[in-house]
């Protein structure tokens, strides 16, 4: 067998079959680029789900991090450290809030959002004890912990998990009129994600998130925001959000905000929103640990400059532009998105998602496929034009074959 299939062997025998990679090893990136254990290189058009957005081995954040690694990495929250202000501080002003309370994962931000409104129901709002609800969009992806899945609509992420947590409203995205219908006096937030990521990049309709936002304030409802893969710079701005000029009660952040270094999360408020929580109430070993601090205070100084969200603005519209060009012809039905982020719908009798992103790795392009006939491209922020028009390319190249 190859080096390839040997590893891929090993890991099938030792390891859950809780995921279905493509059959590639890789073993070195940089950039938009990645390398397997053979030494074939691709071009990364997923970056981790916005985990990279910055792309792999980005030098500040790595430099970033190796100077933390000599000086400590952990404290637990028992103690201060002399990072966990600063982090603080710079990631309240750049949502423009004034709270933040750090976690690890992006389940594990969504948990503390989902606590944090139901205390603010029972403490603030005055909701009797236990009735709190929150209410959510069909087809979200906000994670995979129990609860998360409990207020999910795909059979994959649901079935089989249950008894299910209660407490939750499902309304069709982008439906104002069922949201307004499902709130009463004990809901007590709104959790949606501006960008519906694993349902294939679906934008809402316009003035949906504008209108989310009045309907919350005129009802006392926290709006939650879940950015987690929208946010950080993915769609052109900082936040999705920002296209609306929406501010929403809390950001629910993650993957980008740990510069694919390290897992890093935030929940990020007012302080009479997080100020509900007292010691004891809800924490992490790991949450705001000094490594995480130092490389994600690199990524909101790399966010303060506006260079990334330019960049996937500009090269945004190109992509839109460019995937447009193949609408119409019979191979693409649909395309989505906003920024540097993207969902195609294969015409079904050219073969299925997964079947399109193994002929694209084929080419040297790593695409992720969801929901049966849709790809999804999202590449590094800092890809160039030229090589984003090369995996363009074979894109093109694969779907008239």
């Amino acid at each position: 067998m190859s080096t390839t299939e040997t590893a891929i062997a090993s890991a099938e025998a030792h390891s859950a079959h809780n995921y279905h990679p493509l059959p590639v090893v890789v073993a070195s990136a940089e950039g938009a680029w990645m390398t397997d254990v053979e030494g074939r290189r691709y071009l990364d058009l997923l970056a981790g789900y916005s985990a990279l957005n910055f792309g792999h081995g980005n030098r500040r954040l790595i430099d970033a991090a190796k100077a933390q690694l000599d000086r400590v990495t952990l404290t637990s929250r028992a103690f201060h450290h002399d990072r966990f202000a600063d982090f603080c501080t710079e990631l309240a002003a750049l949502c423009g809030m004034e709270t933040v309370l750090p976690m690890n994962t992006g389940a594990e931000a969504v948990e503390t959002a989902v606590k944090t409104a139901r205390k603010w129901g029972y403490r603030i709002k005055g909701v009797p004890d236990g009735m709190a609800k929150i209410i959510v969009a069909s087809d979200n992806f906000h994670g995979r912990t129990t609860t998360i899945v409990s207020f999910s609509t795909d059979p994959e992420a649901r079935a089989d998990f249950g008894p299910y947590t209660p407490g939750f409203e499902i309304v069709p995205y982008g439906d104002l009129t069922a949201m307004r219908e499902a709130m009463t006096e004990n809901t007590v937030a709104v959790l949606i994600e501006p960008i519906q990521g694993e349902a294939g990049v679906l934008v809402p309709p316009a003035g949906y998130l504008p209108g989310v936002r009045e309907l919350t304030r005129e009802r006392n409802v926290l709006f939650i925001a879940d950015e987690i893969q929208s946010g950080l710079g993915r769609t052109g701005k900082t936040f999705a959000l920002d296209h609306e000029g929406v501010v929403p009660d809390m950001y629910v952040l993650g993957k980008a905000l740990g510069g694919g270094v390290v897992p890093v999360s935030a929940v990020v408020s007012s302080a009479d929103v997080l100020g509900v929580f007292r010691p004891g109430e809800h924490g992490s070993t790991f949450g705001g640990n000094p490594l995480a601090c130092a490389v994600a205070l690199e990524v909101i100084a790399m966010l303060r400059t506006g260079e990334y969200q330019q960049r996937a603005a500009e090269l945004g519209d190109h992509l839109h532009r460019e995937l447009g060009l193949l609408t119409g012809g019979g191979a693409v039905e649909s395309v989505r998105g906003r920024g540097l982020w993207a969902g195609v719908d294969i015409a079904p009798a050219l073969g299925t998602g997964r079947e399109i992103s193994e002929k694209l790795m084929e080419q040297g392009v790593l695409v992720k496929d969801t929901h049966g006939s849709t790809i999804r491209i999202a590449p590094p922020l800092v890809i160039s034009k030229e090589d984003l028009d090369w995996g363009l390319d074979r894109l093109r190249a694969v779907l008239s074959a």
